[in-house]
């Protein structure tokens, strides 16, 4: 191996991979990459105060990922994140309650409704062009509606 290695610290090379690590997760959050800085900190201290060769420092990276990685996932089980909203990615169920318009006739059951600055397929009880209507529902991007 080359003997310039030998003159590094190596503690440091591990403490900056998990403040990287660490800033990479907040930038692009995805809750994966802070368990692998947090690996690269454990790592950087133990060599710190215990010289560890390369070998095991990259061992002891490798495992300690493995491990923080399903302890931060056995975490989120038991303590999973609630959003305030329960509908904040469901825009059909944000939509319950609105009074929309229809745009094409419901007829046969089927038509398009006008939402905001959007149109919407929709599906109902039949409602003519420029009839109001509520949301009382949705079926996947089908809002389900009925006459106000």
């Amino acid at each position: 191996m080359a003997e310039w290695l030998d003159t590094i610290s190596t503690h440091w090379f591990w403490l900056s991979l998990g403040l990287i690590l660490g800033v990479a997760e907040m930038v692009a959050p995805g809750f994966f990459l802070m368990w692998l800085g947090l690996a690269a900190l454990i790592v950087g201290i133990l060599d710190y105060f215990l010289p560890i060769t390369l070998a095991y420092q990259v061992a002891m990276f490798a495992t300690l990922s493995v491990l923080t990685v399903f302890a931060g996932k056995k975490f989120l089980q038991k303590n999973p994140i609630e959003s305030d909203d329960v509908n904040l990615n469901d825009r059909g169920a944000r939509m319950t309650g609105e009074i929309v318009t229809v745009v094409e006739p419901i007829a046969n059951g089927h038509g398009r409704v006008k939402v905001g600055d959007s149109v919407w397929n929709a599906r109902g009880l039949d409602a003519a062009m420029g009839a109001n209507v509520r949301v009382i529902g949705s079926d996947g991007a089908v809002l389900l509606v009925e006459g106000t």
